[in-house]
């Protein structure tokens, strides 16, 4: 995890957002998926400036939030700090019902569903000098660029995300590990 936080703290831009989402106090929030897999693999391919990003995903673990579209107020507050961004939050204590999966019992075990193992990384500022990364599968795959497909989750949507986000494209040297 420590590779993870100092290539973070390298990017100016990721810096920024994780300040952002410090300042929303969320509980268990987190900037997650392409925010920090496109970081590392962008690195192992000796990316010489990191690879734009279609948007950025927050999750946090709210399972007292009551109102359904709190998350807009969320990315409007983010949007007025950073307003080049295409911010996505998400409320992971309600993603489930989303999913059709089981009610998860917190942002990491919610990471648990997710399609792609190298996907399921998170990080988030826990005071004013530290970081916090967290991951429902560890990093080595995401470090031997590999493309893991989560078990949970049904071959065609695995195969659909590599296809539309043009990954192998974007990073020739990945693998597909199945």
């Amino acid at each position: 995890m420590d590779r993870i936080i100092n290539l973070v703290e390298q990017d100016v831009f990721r810096i920024n957002a994780l300040d952002c989402i410090f300042q929303l106090n969320l509980p268990q929030c987190y900037l997650a998926a392409g925010f920090v897999r496109n970081l590392v693999w962008d690195y192992l391919h000796n990316k010489p400036k990191p690879t734009p990003l279609n948007d950025v995903d927050v999750i946090y673990f709210d399972i007292a939030e009551t109102q359904p579209n709190k998350h807009f107020e969320y990315e409007a507050k983010l949007k007025a700090i950073m307003p080049q961004v295409n911010w996505q939050v998400r409320n992971q204590a309600k993603m489930h019902i989303q999913n059709g999966d089981k009610p998860y019992l917190s942002t990491l075990d919610a990471m648990r569903y997710w399609p792609e193992y190298e996907t399921a990384i998170a990080i988030r500022k826990v005071n004013n000098l530290d970081y916090e990364c967290i991951s429902a599968f560890g990093v080595k795959s995401l470090f031997a660029l590999k493309i893991t497909r989560n078990p949970k989750r049904d071959r065609t949507t695995f195969e659909s995300r590599i296809e539309s986000k043009g990954w192998l494209t974007q990073w020739p040297k990945l693998t597909i590990s199945h």
